[in-house]
């Protein structure tokens, strides 16, 4: 794993790739499929203070952390359901700081969350495996980026399921927390 200086991006920026083959593909997917495991490990353990704890200043709490990536990762399970069904739909962005004040993130157990992820991926990893490769190259209007692929968008979100595990880790690692 590549890792930053800055806490933000502790494994990095995102980075496109413009040309993704079908091992690499196999790859994402394999990876948006552990990502359930990997952010269930990342906070086995916690204490609600430490869940309390935000990751870095300025950032979230590690429960806004966890209740964040199922809300974004439906938004974008459900992007794909879009362009796989209609002509290259335009999609509602939405304001994930918003989202992340919202009485649920405070109020549901993290619990909740992890076992939402668990089966959110299973439907979307079982998605993503049975698609032909010329389906990746579907497409879907995003108001402010423009027209992304979901080639695109499947090297993002697995890079973000990562980013967002690295910034429990690494929080874990420098408070020392086991």
């Amino acid at each position: 794993m590549m890792t930053s200086a800055d806490p933000s991006y502790p494994i990095g920026r995102f980075q496109k790739e413009t040309h993704i083959s079908s091992d690499r593909r196999r790859a994402l997917i394999d990876g948006i499929a552990k990502l359930p495991l990997d952010l269930r490990a990342a906070v086995e353990g916690l204490s609600d203070s430490q869940l309390d704890t935000l990751y870095r200043p300025g950032g979230w709490t590690v429960r806004q952390v966890v209740h964040h990536v199922p809300d974004s990762h439906l938004n974008a399970y459900l992007r794909f359901k879009l362009a796989l069904t209609e002509p290259e739909p335009t999609i509602k962005p939405y304001d994930e700081k918003r989202w992340a004040e919202l009485a649920d993130v405070k109020l549901t157990p993290v619990e909740v969350s992890l076992s939402l992820l668990q089966c959110l991926h299973a439907r979307w990893t079982l998605l993503l495996r049975a698609l032909e490769p010329a389906a990746f190259a579907r497409t879907f209007r995003h108001p402010d980026l423009g027209l992304l692929t979901l080639d695109t968008q499947l090297g993002l979100y697995e890079w973000h399921g990562r980013h967002h595990v690295a910034h429990i880790t690494t929080l874990r690692d420098r408070m020392g927390w086991s």
